[in-house]
């Protein structure tokens, strides 16, 4: 794997830190696959929301895949991305939180430390040095799922990229239904990869920028665990089927 100036990949538990210094130290990741193991529609029968994780850390490539599902470009011409965004204005800056010893790659453990995902190039820069695990749970008013994963994305908004083209419904409405799109990219990735995620809303939006190091005009609106999922949920086409044929037996409601 390539990266421009020092690679944060090490053989060794990476060490806790401060800030990162210098200019930005950038990762170049995996190019992401285009055809996977799990089709879509086993994928929504399978997402729920995890809150529970193996002890484990997720791979490079699976963090690569995330990303990409995330926010990544799917189109070349114009730049396009997996999830739609009102007029292509794309509002949206993803991060990765990485705990110590979180994700491992051919190379060894990925430094612990805030990450921003770069989608035209597909990269990761390291933005702040350190596990920050613990200031997001505390941010996020203890939520044990936030501490406990190996690798958080959180997602902020540039509000006034999308009210300058759409006003206020721009603000109040489309940058949500963004939102709301890039979640769900997130949750049907990770079911496929065998990972679990959750959204969470519930947080201390000050808390969450000082702990991340967010600038000023950003504002975070989901904090979303990613780990390994000791059990994904299945269902079967029978019992799904048995399911509306009993609802179907009742009256229709008024």
């Amino acid at each position: 794997m390539g990266a421009a100036g020092a690679s944060f990949l090490t053989s060794g538990r990476p060490r806790a830190g401060g800030r990162a210094g210098g200019a930005a130290s950038e990762i170049l990741l995996p190019i992401p696959n285009l055809v996977g193991s799990m089709s879509v529609e086993e994928a929504l029968s399978r997402r729920r929301s995890v809150r529970e994780y193996l002890r484990s850390p997720i791979a490079l490539s699976e963090l690569s895949q995330i990303l990409w599902a995330a926010y990544g470009v799917s189109e070349v011409r114009w730049g396009l991305r997996t999830a739609p965004s009102a007029g292509a204005i794309y509002p949206l800056k993803v991060y990765a939180a990485v705990g110590e010893g979180g994700v491992v790659g051919e190379g060894g453990w990925l430094e612990a430390g805030v990450y921003r995902y770069l989608p035209r190039r597909h990269s990761i820069v390291l933005l702040r040095r350190g596990d920050v695990r613990r200031g997001l749970y505390e941010a996020a008013l203890r939520q044990d799922w936030v501490l406990n994963a190996p690798v958080s994305l959180v997602v902020a908004a540039v509000y006034e990229k999308t009210a300058r083209v759409y006003g206020e419904r721009g603000r109040i409405r489309y940058v949500h239904m963004d939102l709301g799109h890039l979640g769900q990219n997130v949750y049907l990735q990770a079911t496929a990869l065998g990972l679990g995620t959750v959204a969470v809303g519930a947080f201390d939006d000050d808390g969450v920028r000082e702990v991340l190091g967010i600038p000023e005009g950003e504002t975070p609106l989901y904090i979303m665990p990613v780990g390994r999922a000791a059990d994904l949920h299945r269902i079967s086409r029978e019992e799904l089927a048995e399911y509306y044929s009993r609802n179907r037996s009742a009256p229709l409601a008024p």
